[in-house]
């Protein structure tokens, strides 16, 4: 993957304190790439397609998923999941075709394809005769 063209941003969102107590922890993701697009997979397990953001401002890509809190019955002794949500800031370039991005979420997973534009993709010239 070109690192100028899809590239994490690490500053911290002005709108954390609007989610009140909960936090935000950051998604294993996985970035590939072929000649027609690239593909981001972000892990947020625990996170409902209704509790998924993706958004574009400018060359960000934001993606923000959102637990849903489950009421547990009794007391925890020991818990290792935190319930914060998942946030994570790409940088991207010209050279994806926003308006084309689409995302599906399955079984925990966030897959997002960004289509390259038109004017990036390889193409064959043909030589006249």
């Amino acid at each position: 993957m070109n690192t100028n063209t899809l590239t994490q941003n690490q500053n911290r969102p002005a709108d954390q304190a609007a989610s009140a107590n909960r936090g935000f922890v950051t998604p294993a993701v996985n970035i590939s790439s072929n000649a027609d697009e690239y593909v981001v997979e972000a892990e947020m397990p625990g996170v409902a397609r209704d509790g998924i953001e993706v958004s574009i401002e400018g060359n960000q890509l934001t993606i923000i998923g959102r637990r849903q809190a489950e009421a547990q019955p009794g007391e925890f002794l020991y818990c290792e999941s935190c319930p914060d949500d998942y946030r994570r800031v790409f940088e991207i370039a010209a050279d994806i075709d926003s308006a084309k991005i689409n995302a599906q979420m399955n079984q925990g997973v966030l897959r997002l394809r960004l289509p390259k534009a038109e004017r990036v993709k390889p193409r064959k010239i043909e030589i006249a005769g």
